[in-house]
């Protein structure tokens, strides 16, 4: 049981989940309203807007400034890790959903077997824009939970 109140008071965590958790709502939210209908596959989906996965390693780098401070080897590690996930977000995530795209025009129908089999997913990457907005996630609740 004790393990279980250390997770509970180990802040890096829990803004860190928190971050990943409203941005995965929000995004759900945004495709609600898109496309009028709700789907909760979305929470555990990737791509859209906000990035969670921006938002979550944004949140562990600012948790770890906020607990070690931002001259720490800690915030400077995830400071690094985060940018290393937020450009692989934005660059080979967002090439891979393109040209998914551009081969699932390109399948013809009677290949269409192959294509329900692979299951090709489309949203994967993202947008600078999406990527930023998962960063903003990311630095406001941590703060929240150190306040």
């Amino acid at each position: 049981m004790e393990i279980v109140y250390q997770l509970l008071a180990n802040k890096i965590l829990i803004a860190s989940g928190l971050s990943w958790l409203i941005a995965q709502l929000i995004k759900m939210v945004i495709h609600g309203i898109k496309s009028h209908s709700f789907n909760p596959k979305i929470l555990l989906g990737q791509g859209g807007m906000p990035s969670a996965h921006s938002a979550t390693v944004t949140a562990i780098a600012i948790s770890c400034g906020l607990d070690n401070g931002f001259s720490s080897a800690a915030f400077a590690i995830a400071f690094i890790l985060a940018l290393v996930v937020m450009n692989d977000a934005m660059c080979v995530r967002l090439e891979t959903e393109k040209q998914t795209r551009i081969l699932k025009s390109l399948i013809k129908p009677e290949d269409y077997e192959i294509l329900q089999k692979e299951h090709l997913k489309t949203s994967v990457g993202h947008t600078p824009l999406q990527v930023v907005f998962g960063c903003i996630i990311g630095i406001i609740i941590p703060i929240l939970c150190y306040l």
